[in-house]
């Protein structure tokens, strides 16, 4: 058993996540404090993998790992943590992590983390629950531990480098596979794009129903901004998919965030976290949206958008 810390790092259309470079940056501060050192781990070709600023990185390059294949790579992830027997394996709270995280966990017999937002140099791990209303402190027992970290945690600079890689072949076979991947299906373009506007009205579930969207079309338009929104809102059929920020949605970056009736899930956080000005308006004073927005009102939205329409 080593003090080593594993990252398991994502990458997409040959551009590697941001919680990736994040959790690298924090695996070089535990593995100093262990005794060991931050090893990368990057599984699948056509991306280039000499970017972290690991002590060490590993890149596991095979056909059959080409596209993302949860069983393909959980096995090989699986091969190269039993290798390597680190402290600690660390993967993204995102769909990949998801995937392999808690399987990796069963199948190693593994103590597994989820929701992490910090973690102590005794492993220590902070985790939020209910939409980040509450945070959970727990210290998992044993010789080794799997955190899955919610991006935007750690400073993504941290990671960023340019270590070296070794390549090396798949440690197990991946023929056989009962698994495999058929295609990626990518939303079509909509009426604009969000990823691209300056300034975004941002909607929630507290916008109550369709009827009251064109509300914050008004506020948008006075301020020549363009109606964005969180999963629910989106599921609910009241804006196209196309609109969506956060974690299965789109990243934005915008001059002005505005955000009604958003309660600031890790999932929509991600996707909006380093917009320039960030407003916030939720009734629940404990809403985690408060600990990133740079300004806020705990007050009713319709109150404050049509106040703000008078003054416009």
């Amino acid at each position: 058993m080593s003090n080593d810390v594993l990252v398991i790092t994502e990458h997409m259309d040959g551009k590697f996540s941001d919680v990736s470079f994040e959790m690298v940056g924090k695996a070089k501060e535990l593995a100093s404090a262990l005794g060991g050192q931050a090893v990368a781990v990057v599984v699948g070709g056509g991306v280039s993998s000499n970017v972290f600023a690991s002590d060490s990185t590993i890149h596991v390059d095979d056909a059959a790992l080409s596209q993302f294949n949860p069983e393909a790579y959980g096995k090989v992830i699986e091969a190269l943590v039993k290798e390597k027997s680190p402290r600690l394996v660390m993967f993204g709270w995102t769909a990949t992590g998801m995937d392999i995280a808690a399987w990796l966990s069963a199948r190693l017999g593994k103590p597994c983390a989820a929701y992490v937002k910090n973690i102590g140099a005794d492993l220590t791990m902070s985790c939020q629950a209910y939409g980040g209303k509450m945070v959970a402190d727990v210290s998992p027992e044993g010789d080794m531990a799997i955190a899955a970290v919610l991006a935007g945690s750690f400073p993504v600079e941290a990671g960023q480098g340019s270590t070296a890689a070794t390549q090396i072949a798949s440690p197990v076979a991946l023929d056989g596979l009962k698994t495999k991947f058929v295609e990626a299906i990518k939303p079509a373009g909509g009426d604009v794009d969000i990823t691209a506007q300056q300034k975004l009205v941002s909607i929630g579930r507290g916008i109550g129903s369709k009827d009251n969207v064109e509300l914050a079309e008004e506020l948008a338009g006075k301020l020549g901004a363009t109606v964005s929104s969180s999963r629910p809102v989106v599921d609910a059929g009241w804006l196209p998919r196309t609109r969506q920020v956060g974690k299965s949605g789109l990243k934005v970056k915008p001059k002005l965030y505005l955000m009604l009736g958003i309660s600031g899930a890790p999932e929509h956080l991600e996707g909006m976290k380093s917009a320039e000005l960030i407003i916030a308006v939720n009734t629940d004073k404990k809403a985690p949206i408060f600990n990133v927005a740079h300004y806020g009102a705990t007050a009713d939205l319709f109150e404050v958008a049509e106040a703000m329409l008078e003054l416009l």
